[in-house]
């Protein structure tokens, strides 16, 4: 019974129970998604005594099938009214969730003069397409395209307007030299910047920012081509799952 309840506390409708054995129920993930902890009440629950909740780390992008955490009482038995103060403390609100990955189409424009003259291949895009396909998202357009602003500016309406694209991604000139002007191109599409910058290394050159309808905008710095773990890495299950990302974040 008290398995039952801090289950009842933790679980959402993207997860799936395991039996009750040993006092304790197992929660795992009923697709793929982004993973969230509600930090503050876990540890309420956690220091609340002969209870515990054990969960994986929130804000991190799970696979169907994935164990998302295990409950238990820690004695033998506990008093009812303890199990019934954690549950009135902790509200009706889950405290976990997972969020289903809603973004199906991207854009993605690879930037550049070397590339669009053809001096140097484009090994951007497939990096990409294959970063997106993870979170089962197809690039719906794609270009490759030269150093200049409204070229850009205008491919990055296409994908949108005509395309479809649900968020669109731009790769190269992310540097601040005077030649590189993708982050201007981006703003002059009528979006609203959350930031050009972001302290993570590698890709301390991040842009992102939203178009009015809310689809995410993105300039990559090159890292993302070549580190196998970037700053986008870290944001892109946010946008699949259709969860904006703040400046604070």
């Amino acid at each position: 019974d008290a398995a039952r309840i801090l289950c009842d506390i933790c679980k959402n409708t993207m997860m799936d129970e395991s039996p009750v054995k040993e006092g304790k129920i197992e929660l795992a993930a009923a697709a793929d998604g982004l993973f969230k902890v509600d930090g503050a009440r876990l540890r309420l629950v956690n220091s609340f005594g002969q209870m515990m909740i054990a969960t994986r780390h929130g804000n991190t992008p799970v696979k169907k099938g994935d164990k998302l955490c295990g409950t238990r009482i820690i004695p033998l038995v506990i008093e009812k009214e303890k199990m019934q103060r954690v549950r009135e403390l902790c509200g009706d609100e889950p405290l976990l969730q997972l969020l289903p990955y809603k973004i199906k189409k991207a854009g993605v424009l690879a930037t550049g003069s070397e590339v669009f003259r053809g001096r140097i291949k484009d090994t951007f895009t497939p990096v990409l397409e294959e970063k997106l396909a993870e979170f089962n998202v197809e690039v719906v357009y794609k270009q490759v395209l030269d150093d200049k602003p409204e070229q850009i500016t205008a491919a990055i309406k296409t994908a949108i307007e005509e395309k479809g694209a649900e968020m669109v991604l731009c790769t190269g000139g992310m540097s601040v030299d005077p030649d590189d002007k993708t982050p201007l191109a981006i703003k002059n599409a009528g979006v609203n910047v959350v930031t050009y910058g972001a302290p993570v290394l590698p890709g301390a050159m991040f842009l992102l920012s939203y178009t009015d309808d809310g689809r995410p905008v993105c300039g990559l710095p090159g890292c993302v081509m070549y580190a196998k773990r970037t700053i986008f890495d870290l944001v892109l299950p946010y946008l699949a799952a259709g969860v904006p990302v703040t400046r604070e974040q």
